[in-house]
């Protein structure tokens, strides 16, 4: 029994596949990884998240982008989709698409089952490689859980966790507070 050699893409035919694709993907070391769909409640979370960074943003030097944003992380080659992206300053972008961001500033990433030791482990892995990345940012979407890391001197990472829904979470990096009873609005803790 033979098994099919792997074909592995470079970055520019992953990029030229994924700009004419319906779905997305993300690449990693010469392979595609199609992205499954959201459940609502990570929809909702997601939407809850760029609704209120939006109100604080808008008068200041950074932006905030959901998930269609491509963020290429340069020194290990991935490239990925995070739930929640800020840029603040000007975005460097990876060529004329307009659709790879270089710097972001806070990624936040809405954990389900099957991705939550990934977005916590080796996807964390790849994100702290960024130079201007200054938090990272997890939210549990079937309990009230947020972890915030935050980047301290010599590339430590500094972590402090929320579980209360009358918390808030402060954003230094973007200079914005996400309160979780905002975070988890509507979401129906009963069918959880």
């Amino acid at each position: 029994m033979s098994s099919e050699p792997k074909t592995f893409l470079t970055p520019a035919e992953y990029l030229d596949i994924e700009r004419k694709a319906e779905y997305k993907s993300e690449y990693y070391q010469g392979e595609m990884f199609a992205m499954a769909g959201a459940s609502l409640p990570h929809a909702i979370i997601v939407s809850n998240i760029v609704g209120e960074l939006r109100q604080q943003l808008k008068a200041m030097p950074c932006g905030v982008y959901s998930n269609d944003l491509r963020v290429q992380v340069t020194h290990t080659g991935l490239y990925t989709y995070p739930d929640v992206i800020v840029c603040c300053g000007t975005p460097q972008l990876a060529d004329d698409y307009m659709d790879m961001l270089l710097n972001p500033t806070l990624i936040i990433e809405v954990l389900s089952h099957s991705t939550r030791d990934y977005d916590r482990g080796r996807k964390f892995e790849h994100y702290r490689t960024i130079s201007s990345l200054a938090e990272y940012v997890t939210v549990t979407q079937d309990a009230p859980h947020i972890e915030r890391w935050t980047r301290q001197p010599e590339d430590r990472w500094l972590l402090t966790e929320f579980r209360e829904l009358n918390q808030t979470v402060e954003l230094a990096s973007a200079g914005c507070v996400l309160a979780l009873a905002e975070v988890y609005a509507k979401i129906d803790w009963a069918k959880r």
